[in-house]
């Protein structure tokens, strides 16, 4: 029986998190950190002292129908965040009706710059879940966001035949907003991805977004780093996007990786190479 939206009134594990940067004489440093239950934040040394480096950890191992994370972050006026995660995030087959629930939500003040990086996420058979990211940005700040997914693992010859994911994000600047972006999976997945028009047969994908004052000087760079089944546009003044589409996680990451340091910059965090 297909999952449904419905959810529960008793998780199987919570987690919640929040943590604020701000600039002290002149870089940037950790002001406010409050995390409980099954999300943790960890800080790794980084040598580029104008950044703070967040790792987020999920101790329950994965997530399942009935879990709740959220987690919010801020970097304030002139400060800069990036925020990843220790290791991919396996979405695992739900019991019943139950839908795993993730919220984030991100803030960039004025001036400030923001760097969402998780590592993939990957889908398995039965799983159920509901995620949204919500940012607000100051209209001359800076965000770079990333989103892999994976449609199960096919080095282990995984195929996913009854799956739920309802997936949202959202960008405001200025108060205004500027983006919206859904990803919907209802059912037999492999067969809606097999489908030439939706993914041709595409085992994993990798949604960047990149909001900035400078973002349309990136364009021409991005676009000769894409592979076949890629595409970016400047859809909007200072808002650059780019889907990618793989066979399947590794040749995923070996076009994403290039693209993340190209917007960032900078090489990516180390979490994505251990």
């Amino acid at each position: 029986m297909p999952a449904t939206e419905m959810l529960p009134s008793q998780p199987r594990a919570l987690g919640a998190a929040s943590v604020g940067v701000g600039t002290r004489q002149g870089r940037t440093a950790l002001q406010t950190l409050r995390q409980s239950g099954s999300l943790k934040l960890l800080f790794p040394r980084v040598t580029d002292t104008s950044e703070v480096l967040a790792v987020s950890v999920n101790t329950a191992g994965g997530i399942t129908g009935g879990d709740r994370f959220d987690l919010t972050a801020e970097a304030r006026q002139g400060s800069q965040l990036t925020l990843t995660t220790q290791a991919a995030e396996r979405i695992y087959r739900a019991s019943g009706a139950q839908v795993g629930r993730v919220r984030t939500q991100l803030s960039i003040g004025d001036g400030a710059r923001l760097d969402w990086l998780p590592q993939e996420t990957i889908l398995f058979d039965r799983s159920a879940l509901r995620r949204r990211l919500d940012i607000e940005m100051a209209a001359d700040a800076t965000v770079l966001m990333v989103e892999p997914l994976v449609f199960g693992r096919a080095a282990m010859g995984e195929t996913l035949r009854q799956v739920t994911l309802n997936d949202h994000v959202r960008l405001r600047r200025g108060g205004d907003l500027v983006f919206a972006d859904a990803i919907r999976l209802r059912g037999d997945a492999g067969a809606q991805l097999a489908n030439p028009f939706r993914a041709a047969g595409a085992g994993a994908s990798a949604s960047v977004l990149f909001a900035a004052p400078n973002a349309a000087a990136f364009l021409p760079r991005l676009r000769a780093l894409l592979p076949d089944g890629a595409g970016a546009s400047l859809i909007r003044p200072g808002i650059l996007f780019a889907r990618l589409l793989a066979a399947d996680s590794l040749l995923l990451r070996r076009s994403l990786i290039p693209v993340i340091q190209v917007l960032r910059g900078a090489p990516i965090p180390k979490t994505w190479t251990l």
